[in-house]
């Protein structure tokens, strides 16, 4: 979920300037990101005259930009890029433009052809959809398949996490300086919290029940927290609790670790032309307990601002954005492995794309097809989300639940002193909602 951290900056005016055939374009610093800024001059603005400037930003960064200028309706972007996490929340305050009449209007687009889960989670509560995603991801196995081999492991065709900690143990060298999985031990609720949750969910825990009432310290909760921490302590990588997407994605790469668990986005890092593990990673789905799946569901997509004075304009941005014609370009410029895949259907039945793609691409495909935001785990609960809970307060709370977490990671304290910590931290939220 999080992002890979690359060089960031601007082009054009970063905002405020649009004129008739102008628009200001507020996004996220990730590859894909920076490779549409690329691509923009040389084929959007020559094919439509209308010349974008972009303001990149770090993921964390871009987060408070977007909703300090959203929320006061400035009107200094157009388009920025939003997650299913904001959609609903932003929707419901009206700080974004329907796009249902656009879509009707835009044949070619084939709003049929975007993946229903990812539709779905950018689809409010008014039934009115609000933004398009430019890629989309779950989450999923990745390992060494030469190591697997050297050790005379198998990976099961749908893992258990039970399975998984044993492997993790099997695949654990010393001698070679490689630890047998990696996972996200850094604070953040992008971060550490969004593979745990997961994990939580499949063994039967939930942030708050249906009644709102938190469940941080439930025996399931309990359980799938100290699984997570004891694994990642016994055979994670060096620096956990520090160590992010894009700390583990490098671990892989290098061969410091064997297994590893996170977003399905990684695979075009991992199969790129110049990658070293490239044709050496096996993908496998999201590791189970009591569910039958556990993949997250994410998307980085474009939503107009309701002040935006360029909607037509706004909406011919987004619709070759999120394009198929879009998908082509960046597989014939740069490669298809790097297409900002995970949102339509069609590009899972492009023999281009599943040429480069074919180790990943089916398990991507069904990891977000299979998530189900409304009920991710065993039991009901209050708001949307897997890997999240779909309510404002969340970023804080997330993060906050996150560093204590962490901390027991780091081992400097305890995982029941840090669930006991968060429940208070969860009890603070829910009697707001219980009013």
């Amino acid at each position: 979920m999080l992002t890979l951290v690359v060089g960031c900056g601007y082009t054009g005016a970063g905002g405020g300037s649009s004129g008739p055939n102008t628009l200001d374009v507020l996004m996220v610093n990730n590859p894909q990101m920076i490779e549409l800024r690329r691509l923009t001059a040389d084929h959007f603005t020559r094919e439509t005259g209308i010349e974008v400037n972009f303001t990149v930003l770090p993921e964390n960064d871009v987060r408070d930009r977007i909703s300090q200028d959203f929320a006061n309706q400035a009107g200094q972007y157009d388009i920025a890029t939003i997650s299913n996490y904001e959609v609903p929340i932003y929707a419901k305050n009206q700080w974004l433009r329907p796009l249902d009449d656009y879509v009707a209007n835009d044949s070619p687009f084939d709003q049929k052809d975007i993946l229903p889960p990812l539709t779905t989670s950018l689809t409010a509560e008014d039934g009115k959809l609000y933004a398009q995603p430019f890629y989309g991801e779950s989450s999923f196995l990745m390992y060494r398949k030469d190591v697997f081999a050297a050790r005379g492991l198998t990976m099961p065709r749908k893992p258990t996490w039970r399975q998984v900690a044993d492997l993790a143990a099997k695949a654990d060298s010393v001698r070679d300086g490689r630890r047998g999985i990696c996972l996200r031990g850094l604070p953040g609720w992008g971060e550490l919290v969004a593979p745990l949750t997961t994990v939580v969910n499949t063994m039967g825990g939930t942030w708050f029940d249906q009644d709102w009432k938190p469940q941080l310290t439930s025996p399931e909760f309990t359980r799938a927290t100290t699984f997570y921490v004891d694994l990642v302590r016994a055979h994670g990588q060096a620096g956990a609790a520090q160590s992010g997407y894009a700390e583990c994605l490098n671990n892989l790469m290098q061969g410091k670790t064997a297994i590893w668990y996170d977003a399905t986005a990684a695979a075009g890092s991992l199969e790129a032309e110049n990658s070293p593990v490239k044709g050496k990673i096996g993908y496998a789905p999201a590791p189970v307990d009591r569910t039958k799946s556990s993949g997250w569901l994410y998307t980085w997509a474009w939503g107009m601002q309701k002040a935006s004075q360029n909607p037509g304009n706004a909406w011919k941005f987004i619709s070759w954005a999120s394009s198929k014609k879009y998908e082509e370009l960046v597989g014939t410029e740069i490669g298809w492995a790097n297409v900002p895949a995970g949102k339509r259907a069609s590009t899972y039945r492009n023999p281009a794309y599943l040429r480069d793609a074919a180790a990943f691409a089916a398990v991507t495909q069904s990891a977000i097809e299979g998530a189900d935001p409304k009920n991710p785990g065993t039991q009901p609960r209050p708001a949307p989300g897997i890997q999240f809970v779909g309510i404002p307060e969340f970023t804080d709370l997330g993060t906050k639940v996150s560093q204590e977490i962490s901390a027991a990671i780091a081992g400097r304290q305890s995982v029941g002193a840090a669930l006991r910590s968060s429940q208070k931290l969860a009890e603070n939220v829910a009697e707001e909602y219980r009013k």
